[in-house]
This record gives C-alpha cells, sequence and structure tokens, in this order.
C-alpha cells in the first residue's frame, strides 16, 4: 500500500477490533479480535468490495501485530487470512502463539 492509500485509510481502533471507515459498526473493512489466557486471537479480517485488492487486509494484519507488540502478547491468528500472513512471513515469528509455532514446526517436519 503506497503512502496516499495509508493517509486516506485510517485505521482506527474499537473495541475489540481495528477498522477503516465513519464508525466501527459499519465499517469498510475491520478485523477483530479477542483475548485468551494472555494471547491476541485474530478472529476475522473483513474488507469490502471498495477497498479489496489495496493491500488493507495486511494492513490490518500488520496494524494488529504492531499492537499486540506494544501490548507484550503473543498472537493465535485464527482468521484463515491472518494466519497464512503470519505463518509464512518469518518476521511474525517472534509474536505468534506457541500453538502456531508447534504447528508450523510440525508442518516443516513432514516436508
Amino acid at each position: 500500500m503506497d503512502n496516499t492509500s495509508k493517509k486516506r485509510f485510517e485505521i482506527k481502533k474499537g473495541h475489540l477490533k481495528f477498522y477503516i471507515g465513519d464508525d466501527e459498526t459499519n465499517a469498510l473493512a475491520k478485523i477483530t479480535f479477542d483475548y485468551k489466557e494472555g494471547t491476541l486471537v485474530i478472529n476475522h479480517t473483513i474488507v469490502s468490495e471498495l477497498l479489496k485488492g489495496q493491500g488493507v487486509a495486511k494492513a490490518l494484519v500488520e496494524h494488529v501485530v504492531a499492537f499486540a507488540r506494544l501490548e507484550k502478547l503473543k498472537v493465535l491468528p485464527i482468521c484463515d487470512y491472518a494466519k497464512n500472513v503470519m505463518t509464512r512471513d518469518k518476521q511474525y515469528r517472534d509474536i505468534l502463539s506457541e500453538e502456531i509455532l508447534l504447528a508450523i514446526n510440525d508442518d516443516n517436519k513432514e516436508e
């Protein structure tokens, strides 16, 4: 996402979510999460047709990761999109929950 898109699509914090739009109940894009035993659990990433293909979903994942790092939390991505992004890129390994890291290691043993 270029700088123009970042400025145009301000990511805001709502209740258990980050979102883009005028308010969190009518968001154009959002990533929702919950907390479980000191871990931030990413539930869903949703992007409207209007914003698809502009890197918005990845920007939302990156925003949650930055938030989790600030709060010193591990992340358990159960949302398929967030899980794919975070398990494929080594830059997220330090923040992934033990459960996901074990699954990644098991997958690597099978290859």
